[in-house]
């Protein structure tokens, strides 16, 4: 999105200890008073930056959406059709054991997509 979480929640970049220890650009750039005129400069953005952030994933779902749409084709199983059952659990499985059981024979359609 362009942002990190930590700047869409609290409006600022986080600060790590590191860059504390080491003396890093934006620590040694910091002038207290001129703090609270630059916290108000990020508040304004902050609200900007939220409606960006907001943009960009609504793009990006309905980005998704489109793909999803185009590649993945539904599938209608008959009476007599042959599938194969995901196994839920894993006891008594290894890596190697195979996710799937069967195949088993479709015998009722009670309706879209339960058989």
């Amino acid at each position: 999105m362009g942002f990190t979480p930590f700047f869409v929640v609290y409006g600022a970049e986080a600060v790590l200890p590191s860059d504390l220890d080491y003396d890093a650009p934006r620590v040694k750039a910091f002038d207290p008073d001129r703090a609270a005129e630059a916290q108000q400069d990020t508040v304004d953005l902050l609200e900007e930056a939220c409606k960006t952030t907001l943009i960009r994933s609504t793009h990006y779902q309905q980005t998704h959406r489109r793909y999803h749409e185009r590649k993945i084709r539904g599938r209608t199983l008959e009476v007599g059709n042959l599938v194969l059952w995901r196994t839920q659990t894993t006891k008594d499985k290894h890596k190697l054991s195979p996710p799937w059981e069967g195949p088993y024979t479709v015998a009722e359609v009670i309706r879209r997509g339960t058989y």
